[in-house]
C-alpha cells in the first residue's frame, strides 16, 4: 500500500508541477522593419509572396486595423516595450532621443513571475538593455551582410546574411531555456529597411513580374502643402547608387559602405546580378516618367527580394515550435514597426499619418484562444500589445501603461476596441516630413502639422480612401471639423500629450 501511495504522490507532484509550468504562455514577437501590409500575401498583396507570415494568419488571426502611435523605427519599438506613447516613454524620434531602459517594461513584469526573456536582432534603442535575461542585438540599424552584434560578452561580427543569423541566434537561445519556465523572445529583423539588400539566393524572384503603378504614384499634393515639401519621392529622392545599386563604376560600387563589409563571394554575387542591369539601363537612356517608373520597378524587386529571406526565416521559427511541441502554448505575433509606402503618393519610407504608414501589418497565433483563419477588424495600436500580453500571462497592468488590453477581442473577434486613434510624429529631420499629430475614427481623419508647416488636414476616408483631397476648409464639413477637433482634444488629454495640446490651442485658421 505504501509504495502505491508514494507513487501516487510523486505522480501528483509531477502533474501539478507541469500544469503550473504550462499555465503561463510562451511568447514570441517577431518584429520586422518597414514591412508594408501591401507586400504581404495574407493582406491581399498582388505580388508579395509571404507563405510563412500567411501561415501565422491561417493558423490564427489577421488584424485588419492595427496602427502605430508614431510611424518610425525606434519610437515604435519603445512603445512596444513600454505600452506607452512616445511623449511618455521618452523616445520621440531617432535623431535626438535616448531610451531609458530603467523605466518599467512589459518584459520586466514577465521576469517578475518567472519568465526567461530575450531580444535578438534589431532593437535600435541603444545597447544598455534591462529586462532581458539574454540579448544579442544588432549595432544601430544593423547591416545586411556580416553584421556586428552586441551581447553581454561584448561586440562581435558574424559572417553571413542578417535574416539567417538573427534567426539562428534566436533558435540557439531557445535551445538553452529552462523547459520548466515560460519564455518571452523578441526577434528583431533588419529587413525590410532601406537599402534593401537581398540574400543572393533570392535574386530573380520578382524579375519577371509586371508591377502596376499605384493609382496615386503621380500625386500632385494639391491642398496638402506638407506632402509637397517631403523628400521621400521615388522619382526625385531615391538614389540610383545607394538605393538601387546602379553605380557608375564597379569601383564606386565597391566603395559603398554596404559592399565594403562583404566577403568576395558576396561581392561577386552582387556584381553578377546588378552590373548587367546597370548596363541595360545605361543603354536605355531613360528620362522623366520612364526613369521614375523604372526606379519604382527596381525598388519593388529589391524590396520584395529582401522580404523573401525574412519570411523564410520566420518559417524556421514556426517549424522549431512544432518540432519541440511548443506551438500549442506559445503566442506568436508578427508585426512591422510601422507601415511603408510602396509607391503610393510617389513615395518610399514611412512617418506620415496617412494610412500606408499609420497602419501596420499584424498577425497572431495562439491556439488556446484564437481559431484558425480569424479576422479581427477592431482598431488597435501598438501600445496595446504590452498590456495584452500581461493579461494573457495573468499579470496586472501597471498604472502608467497607456495601452489597453485587447484580450476581449481575441475571445470575441467581433468586439470593438478603440473608437478613436491618436497619433503623434515628432521628428523634424530626415525626409523633410513636418511633425504632426491627429485623430482618426471610422470615417474621418484630422491632422495638425507644425514646425515646417502650420496647417490642418481633414479627410473623408469613406469618399477619399487615398487621402488626396484635404477638405478642412470645405464649409460643408464645418460640423465634422468641430466634432473631430473635440475628439482630438479628448485624445490628447487622455494620453496627457501637453505638447500637442499647446500647439492645438494656437489658432492658425485666421
Amino acid at each position: 500500500m505504501k509504495p502505491r501511495i508514494f507513487l501516487f504522490a510523486v505522480l501528483a507532484t509531477f502533474l501539478h508541477k507541469n500544469t503550473f509550468a504550462q499555465k503561463k504562455p510562451n511568447i514570441i514577437i517577431i518584429i520586422s522593419d518597414d514591412h508594408a501590409y501591401q507586400a504581404i500575401g495574407a493582406y491581399g498583396s498582388k505580388y508579395g509572396k509571404t507563405p510563412q507570415i500567411d501561415r501565422i494568419a491561417a493558423q490564427g488571426a489577421l488584424f485588419k486595423n492595427a496602427f502605430v502611435n508614431n510611424s518610425i523605427c525606434g519610437p515604435s519599438r519603445a512603445t512596444l516595450l513600454t505600452g506607452k506613447y512616445s511623449h511618455k516613454n521618452g523616445f520621440k524620434d531617432n535623431e535626438t532621443s535616448e531610451f531609458d531602459f530603467s523605466q518599467d517594461l512589459f518584459v520586466k513584469q514577465l521576469q517578475n513571475v518567472g519568465y526567461n526573456t530575450a531580444w535578438v536582432g534589431k532593437i535600435h534603442l541603444g545597447d544598455k538593455l534591462q529586462g532581458f535575461n539574454y540579448y544579442d542585438i544588432l549595432v544601430g540599424q544593423g547591416t545586411y551582410f556580416n553584421p556586428d552584434f552586441i551581447s553581454k560578452e561584448g561586440r562581435k561580427r558574424t559572417e553571413g546574411y542578417v535574416s539567417d543569423i538573427v534567426t539562428e541566434k534566436a533558435i540557439d537561445w531557445l535551445d538553452t531555456v529552462d523547459a520548466e519556465k515560460p519564455f518571452c523572445l523578441v526577434i528583431g529583423h533588419k529587413a525590410t529597411h532601406r537599402t534593401w539588400m537581398p540574400d543572393p539566393k533570392d535574386f530573380g524572384s520578382y524579375d519577371a513580374v509586371n508591377f502596376t503603378l499605384p493609382a496615386t504614384f503621380y500625386d500632385n499634393y494639391q491642398s496638402r502643402p506638407a506632402a509637397a515639401l517631403q523628400e521621400m519621392s521615388i522619382d526625385k529622392d531615391m538614389k540610383m547608387g545607394y538605393d538601387l545599386k546602379m553605380f557608375n563604376s564597379l569601383e564606386d560600387m565597391m566603395a559603398d559602405g554596404n559592399f565594403k563589409r562583404m566577403n568576395q563571394t558576396q561581392k561577386d554575387s552582387y556584381i553578377a546580378y546588378y552590373r548587367p542591369i546597370y548596363e541595360q539601363l545605361k543603354q536605355g537612356n531613360l528620362t522623366g516618367k520612364q526613369l521614375a517608373e523604372w526606379k519604382f520597378r527596381r525598388f519593388m524587386i529589391d524590396y520584395l527580394n529582401t522580404a523573401q529571406s525574412m519570411d523564410r526565416n520566420i518559417g524556421k521559427v514556426l517549424d522549431y515550435l512544432d518540432r519541440k511541441s511548443l506551438a500549442e502554448n506559445t503566442i506568436v505575433i508578427y508585426l512591422s514597426d510601422q507601415g511603408f509606402y510602396m509607391g503610393e503618393h510617389g513615395w518610399f519610407d514611412k512617418r506620415w499619418m496617412y494610412e500606408e504608414s499609420f497602419r501596420t501589418p499584424m498577425v497572431m497565433r495562439y491556439p488556446a484562444l484564437l481559431h484558425p483563419n480569424s479576422t479581427i477588424n477592431a482598431k488597435i495600436v501598438n501600445a496595446d500589445i504590452a498590456p495584452t500580453l500581461l493579461e494573457l500571462a495573468a499579470i496586472q497592468k501597471p498604472k502608467d501603461m497607456q495601452g489597453e488590453s485587447f484580450v476581449h477581442v481575441l475571445k470575441n473577434n467581433s468586439e470593438e476596441h478603440r473608437k478613436d486613434l491618436f497619433y503623434h510624429y515628432f521628428e523634424n529631420g530626415e525626409h523633410a516630413v513636418s511633425p504632426h499629430f491627429g485623430v482618426r475614427d471610422d470615417r474621418y481623419k484630422l491632422i495638425r502639422y507644425y514646425k515646417r508647416i502650420e496647417n490642418w488636414e481633414l479627410f473623408d476616408l469613406q469618399k477619399d480612401p487615398n487621402e488626396l483631397h484635404n477638405i478642412y476648409k470645405d464649409p460643408t464639413y464645418r460640423s465634422v471639423v468641430k466634432r473631430m477637433k473635440k475628439k482630438l482634444l479628448t485624445q490628447m488629454r487622455q494620453f496627457d500629450d501637453k505638447e500637442a495640446e499647446a500647439i492645438y490651442k494656437i489658432n492658425i485658421d485666421q
